[in-house]
């Protein structure tokens, strides 16, 4: 299995600096609109969760998907603090599955697909869970995924059912918005 970050290396990973790099609001806001149900799959402490939380409005959700329990009750207080907890449901997943049978409209895996044991599987869920027309954005850092590495993703996504969309733009990163 590939390394995942301790819940505790959660405080390094969503703190101000971070923020500034990725904007997280600016991100999503092209992909995620008021009413929708979104997944943030790795969400770790909600960097990216409270701003789609706050996107998809009081009439949209949110799931919130980490293997690390510990890192979902610090979201849950994030979210909380930021009055949008009302649209966060938090799930700890296993390993080997997302465990969820939700209907998406969008779907996030920021800097996590590479953390995952079988990559296939957990495309293959994004895309199951996914509405016709409905869009995976992957994200992942240049400094532990290589070009090759990257290339393999989108291959499987393709396998998969995905049609690549477009190549946002996002600091230090390989990213591909794909829609089922």
């Amino acid at each position: 299995m590939a390394h995942v970050c301790p819940w505790w290396g959660g405080y390094f990973i969503d703190n101000p600096i971070r923020r500034l790099l990725h904007r997280p609001r600016r991100i999503l806001e092209p992909m995620v609109r008021p009413g929708m149900t979104a997944m943030d799959f790795g969400c770790g402490m909600g960097l990216f969760t409270i701003a789609m939380a706050r996107l998809v409005g009081p009439q949209g959700r949110v799931i919130a998907v980490d293997l690390q329990p510990r890192m979902l009750d610090v979201l849950r207080r994030r979210a909380s603090k930021a009055g949008v907890a009302d649209r966060i449901v938090t799930h700890a997943c296993k390993p080997n599955t997302i465990g969820r049978t939700d209907v998406l409209d969008f779907a996030l895996a920021f800097y996590s697909a590479h953390e995952v044991p079988d990559l296939k599987r957990l495309i293959t869920e994004l895309h199951q869970r996914l509405r016709p027309g409905g869009r995976l954005l992957i994200v992942e850092p240049i400094g532990h995924v290589n070009a090759a590495a990257f290339e393999d993703m989108m291959r499987i996504s393709r396998e998969t059912g995905f049609t690549l969309v477009d190549f946002p733009p996002v600091r230090l990163s390989r990213t591909a918005l794909l829609a089922r």
